[in-house]
């Protein structure tokens, strides 16, 4: 097939256009060069919790915090529920920014902020240091038993367990997690759950214990030091926050 004749507006178009491209190719360069760690940078953002329960059972109404995640960058589908616990998780600096504002804008209900987690894994602790470019979290929470002594046990064995519990790490490369935050205020705990996007955790999660029995062993361990909320089934401990917002789903046109 021939190629049709450029006009000469065309041609001094693409003139201008490769001239730009040669005098910024420094700039291109780096810019490919960042495109790897921006679709990687939530690898390592620093993120945090905020809390607001109800003061009943009646579940907390979202309106008010869908508001404050919009003003300040907080992305709505990041805000969570579970019966009278309305959670926004997401980059510290925009959690601390709004979370001031919750007081007043919940009065009477509580506010409870979770500024960092006590525990973190991400995949440089595996083999295969490789990230998926979309996540998708999974939050949960639980009580932590209300002796200050065994609260102490369960934070010191978090705080030695890539060292003496090697095994759990590798449960969880072997499972894809892409990453693990544990927060804690009070006795209350927040474990957010980072794994690729599409994937169902279901499917992945009995692989950090498959031909790995000192993940079982972990998981009796822990379960002394962790107990339900309020308003959990008996034997019930930890419980899964959903998504108050879906994600909206994009088509592709063929």
């Amino acid at each position: 097939m021939e190629r049709p004749l450029r006009t000469s507006a065309n041609r001094r178009k693409a003139l201008k256009t490769s001239a730009f491209l040669c005098g910024n190719r420094r700039l291109l360069s780096l810019l490919l060069w960042l495109l790897p760690l921006l679709s990687h940078a939530q690898a390592g953002e620093k993120m945090a919790v905020v809390e607001v329960i109800g003061p009943g059972k009646a579940p907390v109404a979202t309106e008010s915090l869908l508001k404050l995640c919009r003003k300040y960058q907080v992305p709505t589908t990041a805000v969570y529920r579970w019966q009278n616990h309305l959670i926004a998780y997401g980059k510290a600096a925009n959690i601390q920014a709004f979370q001031k504002n919750l007081a007043a804008v919940y009065a009477g209900d509580e506010v409870k902020y979770y500024p960092a987690p006590f525990y973190k894994f991400d995949r440089h602790y595996c083999a295969d240091k490789t990230t998926a470019n979309q996540w998708d979290n999974i939050i949960l929470t639980a009580n932590l038993v209300k002796d200050p002594k065994q609260q102490q046990e369960y934070l010191n064995h978090h705080a030695t367990q890539f060292q003496k519990w090697p095994e759990v790490a590798q449960g969880f490369c072997n499972a894809s997690f892409q990453q693990l935050l544990v927060f804690r205020q009070g006795r209350q705990l927040m474990l957010v759950i980072s794994i690729p996007h599409g994937a169902s955790l279901d499917e992945l999660n009995p692989k950090t214990s498959l031909n790995n029995p000192r993940v079982d062993d972990w998981n009796a361990l822990m379960k002394q030091y962790q107990t339900g909320l309020p308003g959990t089934k008996p034997g019930e401990v930890w419980v899964f926050l959903k998504p108050v917002l879906t994600k909206q789903q994009v088509s592709v046109k063929r």
